[in-house]
């Protein structure tokens, strides 16, 4: 049985044009479904988490404002999405998602989330889609229950994990790993414990190959009991906001490789989707989709 956290929320209502592709929270459960990856058991509706545990992560101040709707109009643009009480219940639901799902991991090896991977979120701001960090917030409640002691996020998203770096800057329990394009927002980067900035069009044979030499490496310098997985898609080259140039077929190794080491080595871990903005909606899906059905296959 997989631990797949979704909840109807997730597909959250946006103006017409608007460039973020939420549809896919809505079609990625029903194509897992329909193809026999996941099954109904599978899924998980999340509640709204306990702000005790944003807390640990997120500034009080910045939180209270997020959850009274107070923020200034900057700091909404930055975000990029109409700030509402329904966005904000969505983001403390994903969180929680994330947050139940890595107990799960620890009993059962691997759980996902359908949303999540919102590494554009700061302790302070929210960034680029990015409200609350949904795997920063589950990684210290990891380490403060004292259920891990050494903690390895992976990020495989074409953007850097900014707000992810900036969270953990100064905690040694926490290794944070983001791979992603040099000239991919964001503009300014922030400083991760090991950052790989790749080159434009990057293709899967380059990509695999740097990901083959450095993943192994991590693992056995740190020995990590829990690793945070964000398998963002849009490392394909059809993606709209991504300057690399992987496959699906090379997305997918990606995936079976991070997914099948940490299977090898015993350590559970958490799967959130991050993103994905191929121009064509069923690119974004059969890429997702893939990282599951490579999880079907080996857990």
């Amino acid at each position: 049985m997989f631990f797949i956290a979704n909840h109807p929320i997730y597909n959250h209502p946006l103006p017409e044009g608007h460039r973020f592709p939420m549809l896919k929270y809505e079609l990625l459960p029903k194509q897992l479904l329909h193809e026999g990856t996941a099954e109904c058991t599978d899924f998980y509706s999340p509640d709204s988490i306990d702000l005790s545990l944003v807390h640990a992560v997120h500034t009080v101040s910045y939180v209270k404002a997020l959850t009274e709707l107070t923020l200034d109009a900057k700091a909404v643009r930055s975000i990029g999405f109409p700030l509402s009480a329904a966005l904000v219940e969505r983001e403390l639901r994903i969180a929680q998602g994330t947050v139940v799902g890595c107990n799960h991991a620890l009993e059962n090896g691997i759980a996902f989330n359908i949303a999540g991977g919102t590494h554009h979120a700061f302790s302070d701001r929210g960034e680029a889609f990015c409200l609350l960090n949904d795997q920063a917030i589950a990684t210290q409640y990891l380490i403060n229950q004292k259920k891990c002691h050494k903690i390895l996020i992976v990020d495989l998203d074409v953007h850097q994990g900014n707000g992810t770096a900036e969270i953990f800057q100064n905690n040694a329990d926490v290794i944070t790993f983001s791979m992603h394009g040099q000239s991919n927002y964001p503009f300014r980067k922030e400083t991760s414990d090991y950052d790989i900035a790749l080159p434009d069009k990057t293709d899967d044979t380059t990509y695999l190959s740097i990901l083959q030499e450095t993943l192994p490496e991590l693992l056995n310098i740190h020995r990590p009991d829990f690793v945070f997985y964000l398998a963002g898609v849009d490392i394909l080259g059809t993606d709209k906001l991504g300057k690399l140039g992987c496959t699906l077929e090379g997305c997918k190794t990606r995936d079976s490789y991070v997914l099948g080491l940490c299977k090898s080595l015993g350590i559970p871990v958490q799967v959130s989707m991050g993103g994905g903005y191929s121009p064509a909606i069923k690119t974004i899906i059969e890429a997702h989709a893939n990282t599951y059905r490579v999880a079907r296959g080996l857990y």
